[in-house]
């Protein structure tokens, strides 16, 4: 622990609005007002929304659902919520997945201490005071020592700009900022951008529904069969009888959740056999859980590859047009290093007579019209158009709230040229700043509520910890955090991640750096993230509270 001078570690308990501000009512901020509230500090909640529910809040384009298994994508603090509440599908859709966040705030009272349609425009540093000011667009300023950002990975929408957008007459749809009203297809001509997890689970409910749909394709990408199905009430109580072996399982596995890895390697078994088990997985399995096929297709390239091949000759099966099939197929394509898709339909989608597919990577799309979208001298015409184009990942959220610490200086000069921290949890600079599911941890390569869960108590215990020893202030030490930044591209070097531009990178978004962002391993993070407490805060400095002043 660093003692440092009075001056600079002024008690502020007596002196602040709130003990804790937290931003975004996700599953994380609303299981940290949780915990914060067990402690019995005075903490607000500051939604930009008008609801709960974060991803799912603001995700509700056609198709939308979790590539998580619903018995392990909900919070396990309390076994009364994991028996009470049932799941009616195993991977379930945004709109009961939104119902259960909403079942959540009203079970636990959570609602009088969040406040709705409020957006943080600003948190600042005190470093007289030793405490935040947070301003909202509301006009108004509270402070607080501890501030908590709950505000997602995949939150901020990324809109691309083309060329004459603005001259387009018809309807502009951003799958990552769907309408709540919903949206009527019928009798439409669609155009849709963007093939990822959004763009291929959407893809089977426009067609169904438009006259014709376009897809602008830009990049192929993997996807597997989510083998979604509604699950039984036995199926529900075998999985509730045993969600503390399952818990206790999944934080100890590199993924947080119950993959059911294959430990052989890919290259060990004959092609007759990999086949067979590659079948097995695609059929019955499904979904994220066909990688666990063998234990080390995101660490062999060779090994990838047979699973890449496994992939396109499952595509080039499915898809009737040959034409159609290569340009979907992805040939020489990693499998993993963005994030692997699973849908329903979705490559049987284009065996439609009203979908078409255009292959926009060697001819990007030039402009817009009042009605079409032209590509390689061609007009599209087009009634709507669906931006399938994601987020901007990870950071988009943090850094749209201007945040300044020490000596005032900013989040996003200290970014600049990627996100840097210790253990995803904190940033040097900016004492008593926390983030869940931060640049540099496991998030995104995870169960993000398992990940989230781990999160949020090691937060919360930090705090309990601080307020019981006198501390004022927590912030990481500069060689802990550069040693944890080399460390989680170290181990991204391992694997098969950074091998293609992805969102994992922020390469979907133009002119962000290139920067690995989540860590590999969520076993091994947990591990670290144990010892760390159990040396004092290794790699923190902590700083004592002078004397309490009124």
């Amino acid at each position: 622990m660093d003692d440092r001078s009075p001056i600079s570690a002024k008690a502020t308990a007596k002196t602040t609005d709130f003990d804790a501000i937290v931003v975004g009512a996700g599953f994380a901020g609303m299981f940290m007002l949780h915990r914060l509230r067990q402690q019995g500090l005075k903490a607000r909640v500051f939604e930009r929304g008008s609801g709960v529910g974060g991803t799912w809040f603001w995700n509700r384009y056609p198709g939308a659902r979790c590539d998580t298994e619903s018995m392990e994508y909900s919070y396990q603090f309390d076994d009364a919520l994991q028996q009470e509440w049932n799941w009616p599908e195993r991977y379930s859709a945004q709109p009961e997945i939104l119902k259960y966040a909403n079942h959540v705030a009203d079970r636990y009272d959570l609602r009088s201490d969040l406040q709705f349609n409020t957006k943080v425009l600003s948190a600042t540093f005190d470093e007289s005071r030793n405490c935040w000011t947070i301003a909202t667009d509301d006009g108004k300023r509270v402070t607080a020592r501890y501030f908590i950002m709950a505000t997602g990975t995949l939150s901020i929408a990324n809109k691309p700009q083309f060329p004459g957008v603005e001259s387009f007459k018809g309807r502009v749809l951003y799958t990552s900022d769907w309408p709540h009203e919903g949206v009527d297809f019928t009798g439409r001509k669609v155009g849709l951008i963007g093939t990822g997890s959004s763009g291929i689970q959407s893809t089977p409910h426009i067609a169904a529904q438009a006259d014709h749909l376009t897809v602008f394709q830009r990049t192929p990408n993997f996807s597997v069969p989510a083998r979604n199905r509604p699950l039984s009430e036995e199926e529900r109580n075998t999985t509730k009888a045993r969600y503390g072996e399952l818990r206790k399982f999944t934080y100890e596995q590199p993924f947080a959740t119950d993959f059911h890895l294959n430990d052989q390697s890919a290259l060990s078994v004959s092609p007759e056999e990999r086949k067979r088990i590659y079948e097995q997985r695609w059929n019955e399995h499904g979904g994220l859980h066909f990688m666990a096929a063998f234990n080390d297709l995101m660490f062999n390239s060779e090994a990838n590859k047979t699973v890449a091949e496994f992939i396109v000759d499952k595509i080039h099966g499915i898809v009737n047009d040959p034409d159609k099939a290569e340009i979907l197929a992805p040939r020489n394509g990693v499998v993993g290093c963005k994030r692997l898709c699973s849908d329903t339909d979705y490559f049987e989608t284009f065996n439609r007579d009203n979908v078409s597919l255009v292959d926009v990577s060697k001819q990007p799309i030039e402009s817009f019209t009042a009605n079409s979208i032209k590509v390689g001298g061609n007009d599209y015409p087009v009634d709507d158009i669906v931006f399938a184009t994601g987020f901007d990942a990870m950071t988009g959220a943090l850094l749209g709230v201007d945040i300044k610490g020490r000596n005032g200086q900013p989040l996003r000069e200290k970014w600049s040229a990627g996100p840097r921290t210790y253990l995803g949890l904190q940033t040097v600079g900016f004492p008593n700043l926390f983030f869940i599911s931060g640049p540099g941890s496991p998030s995104v390569l995870t169960n993000m509520m398992v990940s989230i869960d781990q999160h949020v108590n090691f937060i919360s215990d930090t705090i309990r910890h601080l307020e019981q020893s006198g501390v004022a202030l927590i912030e990481p030490q500069q060689p802990a955090e550069d040693a944890w930044v080399d460390h989680v591209n170290e181990v991204a070097d391992l694997t098969v991640y950074p091998t293609c531009n992805s969102w994992y990178l922020g390469s979907n978004v133009p002119g962000k750096t290139r920067v690995f962002m989540p860590y590999v391993g969520f076993n091994t993070y947990v591990d670290k993230c144990k010892d760390v407490v159990a040396k004092g805060y290794q790699g923190f400095t902590l700083v004592r509270r002078a004397a309490e002043t009124a």
